[in-house]
């Protein structure tokens, strides 16, 4: 596979992968908005509390995800400089690290 090629598929993911990330943003803000509009009912807020954390964090990883995008830094390890591999960020879009430098990090 020539080079051309190769980096024509990878632009062609990355567009996806933008598109599907800006779709699951808008619809994490509009669950937040759901889930931070006042029911009146204390006990719903305790229960409710755990689900917004979680929202705003997916909200946190996907725009660091975005603006990696942007930057033309996604898919590089923050921690060692090398490529995260593309079948890590297909499961996991929001990756910072590479395996082994994640494993360190979590350390």
């Amino acid at each position: 596979m020539s080079t051309e090629i190769h980096d024509s598929a990878r632009q062609d993911w990355l567009d996806e992968l933008r598109t599907t990330l800006t779709s699951e943003f808008a619809a994490q803000t509009a669950r937040l908005t759901e889930l931070t509009a006042d029911t009146g009912d204390p006990a719903e807020d305790h229960t409710r509390a755990p689900m917004i954390a979680a929202t705003r964090q997916s909200l946190e990883q996907i725009t660091g995800a975005l603006t990696r995008l942007a930057d033309g830094r996604y898919g590089v390890c923050e921690k060692c400089g090398r490529d995260i591999p593309r079948e890590r960020l297909e499961v996991l879009p929001h990756a910072r690290f590479c395996v082994p430098c994640q494993q360190k990090h979590a350390r």
